[in-house]
């Protein structure tokens, strides 16, 4: 079966499969909101539909799965989830993004049932910055998350911090030291005026040139790992003492000529692009006439596609957040939170 390309030739190689909205942190840059629109438990795909589906992707292309959510881990049984997914064969990467609270009891699990990676969201080491980010005092619960996953064989764990002038842009250094003891990559990620983020502002962004020439003034230079652009989203670079880390600059350089990625929200809306205001309900389809028709479905969605959402938002002469609250009630599928980074 030929690789599903979109038109401009991009291929359906990694799927972003979120199983949850909630989240148990309120970070702002995602959740600054006090009220949120959930989506029903109800309508959520089924742990079988989800697998079933993918399924019938990977013969289209799909070679890579990360589970996403709001925070995936607050899914009941997700280690039976990532069990279904492995035993299919065929997924070359099965991967985890968290905020690592619920890790010290999950982590095993996850390692048995044959987890590849994770990331681990991480913007400050303060206990009272970690505070004021999420609004929620658990610095130390995400830290022993991460002791846990080491200790469950987890290896090549990455570390993701988004950056925020004037919040965490002084613990660059801090947090690849941090690393280093760890055995983690850090990725900077710039702050990006995606959906949930309401009250993103241009002056808060420490664009990636910044982030690369304040590591090299710390660490005795920086160098580029690999010069070819790839579909992954980081850029990794080397320290002048030899320590890999990411960057990841969404906002001010994107790299939309690369992106593999497709996202699928927990109840079943497939979106080709973070910055798409709408995605295509898949749910009803999947349940009507099964995971085949739904693949195809995808598949013609897909190759259909033309998105380049972060040059169009990098192209603007004005730019502000993408969603506003009351939008987002109306559409919670616009959150971040709901179609999963």
């Amino acid at each position: 079966m030929p690789q599903a390309l979109d038109l401009h030739r991009r291929p359906l190689r990694n799927l972003r499969l979120s199983v949850t909205d909630r989240c148990n942190l309120r970070c702002g840059y995602c959740m600054p909101e006090e009220r949120y629109t959930w989506l029903e438990r109800s309508e959520l795909l089924t742990f079988e539909e989800s697998a079933a589906l993918v399924s019938e992707l990977v013969p289209h292309g799909v070679e890579k799965v990360r589970l996403t959510g709001g925070e995936p881990l607050l899914r009941r049984d997700i280690d039976q989830l990532v069990r279904s997914l492995r035993a299919q064969g065929g997924l070359r990467d099965l991967a985890l993004t968290t905020n690592g609270l619920r890790l010290p009891d999950l982590a095993a699990a996850l390692r048995d049932a044959g987890l590849d990676r994770l990331t681990v969201s991480l913007d400050t080491l303060r206990a009272d910055r970690f505070l004021e980010l999420t609004r929620r005092d658990e610095l130390a619960g995400a830290l022993r998350g991460l002791d846990a996953a080491a200790a469950a064989g987890f290896t090549g764990t990455k570390l993701n911090v988004v950056v925020m002038r004037g919040a965490n842009d002084d613990e660059l250094v801090d947090m690849l030291d941090f690393a280093r003891e760890r055995d983690l990559e850090v990725r900077f990620i710039e702050y990006m005026d995606v959906g949930g983020a309401t009250r993103w502002d241009m002056s808060r962004v420490v664009p990636a040139t910044e982030i690369i020439e304040r590591v090299g003034a710390a660490r005795g230079g920086v160098t580029p790992e690999d010069l070819k652009r790839t579909a992954a989203p980081a850029d990794r670079y080397l320290t002048g003492d030899g320590q890999r880390f990411g960057v990841i600059a969404s906002t001010t350089r994107p790299f939309c000529g690369s992106c593999d990625r497709a996202r699928l929200t927990a109840d079943g809306q497939f979106i080709t692009c973070l910055y798409a205001r709408s995605g295509t309900a898949i749910a009803p389809l999947l349940r009507a006439r099964g995971a085949a028709a739904a693949a195809e479905r995808i598949v013609d969605l897909w190759t259909g596609r033309t998105d380049r959402g972060a040059e169009e938002r990098a192209s603007l002469d004005s730019r502000a957040a993408l969603a506003g609250p009351g939008e987002l009630q109306r559409e919670p599928h616009l959150e971040m939170h709901t179609r999963g980074g």
